[in-house]
């Protein structure tokens, strides 16, 4: 009699959900949150797949018609079970409210059909070999456009992911924590819609911000699904979330827009962030100018004084300027150089420069061709107010002189001291366009 009473009691609903309602003799196959994804989604076959909680009444009437229904379609159809009282997290994902609820996995596996027919095992197989036949006919006129199963599993013809770095719980730690670079990971799951419409703005975001970055900012995701230690361990409830990780730094959530511009923007700010200033190079070769300006949107060259004008004080106190503003500018990304006064007179003639009015200074955008001329004065206020117009497009422009880069002289750089005008090399001096150093001393 203790047992009968037992039936209706909270210990007998906790003794039927620790043993669930099948076996391993069945030929329903159980299904968790461990093994859902390599089973059901990665799989080619078609799934029926019922969600039961142990203590449902209409779960246990239906269970023999379920058992019945696997070992008729054993080896034509999978049929699986998920104790969804039990994994309610893999329950949640497909939106179960109500036990049993079984769902249909047929060629999209991203897009679960509700099955809503009768509950026995005759009504069972219909509707499975029905879905079978339409399967079928799907891949016969070449509509089905295959499966969708591991990190392709977010969609198909969604856009180029190659820059995109699938992280799994055995490959996170080794590239994440402790990398010098930043990451940005997306916890995703295949079925989510949300996570769908992301994924191409994810994956243009990822090669944009790979290039302008040099890789030092890496767009990553993590089917959260598969990789569950990592979604348990940052604590991942909804999906898609975005979070940053940085070295040395608790990991912080992307609360961000989700298109393109939105992720490169916050990108770019992580990675201004965490950047050196840029170099500030003299153009002592061809290679010097021709590297830094075809890796970067603009170059910044400014044309100093000669070294007998300026002194090396008055020579550092010019490149000082130029630090600052390429360490306030820095999030652009420019290229930023610098050469002596008559050191590359075709250069300065192909800038408009050409022999007065130094320092000067011009933005060339070397994939047009194209430059604008600093007009104010060569100090922070002058070139701040130049660069503030070049970065919102105003400004006015020129094409280089002749269409391309002249003519580089290689020279020695500068040694960081004053310059010398020894007694042989009065002339030379007297004659320089930019010269007022006229004595021997």
């Amino acid at each position: 009699m203790s047992l009968l009473f037992l039936v209706g009691t909270v210990s007998c609903t906790l003794f039927l959900a620790v043993n669930g309602l099948y076996s391993a003799s069945d030929d329903v196959i159980e299904l968790t949150p461990t093994n859902f994804n390599k089973e059901v989604i990665q799989s080619e076959s078609l799934w029926l797949v019922e969600f039961y909680a142990p203590w449902c009444g209409h779960c246990q009437r239906l269970t023999p018609e379920w058992k019945k229904a696997a070992t008729a379609l054993k080896g034509v159809v999978k049929v699986g079970a998920v104790d969804a009282d039990k994994h309610q997290s893999l329950g949640g994902q497909y939106g179960v409210r109500g036990f049993p609820t079984i769902k249909i996995f047929g060629a999209n596996k991203n897009k679960a059909e509700d099955y809503q027919g009768g509950r026995t095992s005759d009504a069972i197989v219909d509707a499975a070999l029905s879905a079978l036949r339409s399967l079928v006919k799907e891949r016969l006129s070449g509509r089905s456009g295959g499966y969708s199963s591991g990190k392709q599993s977010r969609g198909s013809g969604g856009g180029d992911k190659k820059d995109v770095i699938e992280l799994t719980d055995d490959s996170f730690d080794k590239n994440v924590i402790n990398s010098d670079d930043v990451w940005m990971v997306e916890f995703y799951a295949p079925w989510c819609g949300h996570c769908k419409n992301l994924e191409p703005e994810w994956a243009a975001a990822a090669t944009e911000v790979k290039e302008q970055t040099k890789g030092k900012v890496k767009l990553a995701a993590v089917d959260a699904t598969v990789n569950q230690v990592l979604a348990s361990r940052y604590g991942i409830r909804g999906f898609p979330t975005i979070k940053i990780f940085q070295k040395g730094e608790d990991p912080v959530d992307y609360d961000g827009g989700r298109t393109r511009s939105d992720i490169v923007s916050r990108a770019l700010d992580l990675f201004s962030d965490n950047a050196p200033p840029p170099e500030l190079l003299e153009i002592i070769s061809e290679d010097v100018l021709k590297s830094t300006c075809d890796a970067h949107q603009l170059c910044i060259i400014s044309v100093l004084p000669h070294i007998l004008d300026t002194g090396a004080s008055g020579r550092n106190s010019y490149l000082d300027v130029m630090l600052k503003m390429a360490e306030k500018y820095k999030k652009k990304m420019w290229g930023w150089l610098w050469t002596e006064a008559g050191a590359q007179p075709d250069l300065e003639s192909s800038l408009g420069i050409g022999g007065f009015g130094y320092p000067a200074m011009a933005a060339v955008n070397a994939r047009k061709m194209k430059f604008a001329l600093l007009k104010g004065s060569f100090s922070e206020q002058g070139i701040n107010e130049f660069l503030r117009e070049l970065s919102v497009g105003r400004g006015s422009t020129a094409p280089v002189g002749g269409g391309a880069f002249p003519k580089i002289h290689s020279v020695e750089p500068w040694d960081g001291k004053d310059g010398e005008s020894p007694a042989e090399e009065m002339l030379p001096s007297m004659l320089h366009p930019q010269s007022s150093v006229w004595s021997l001393a």
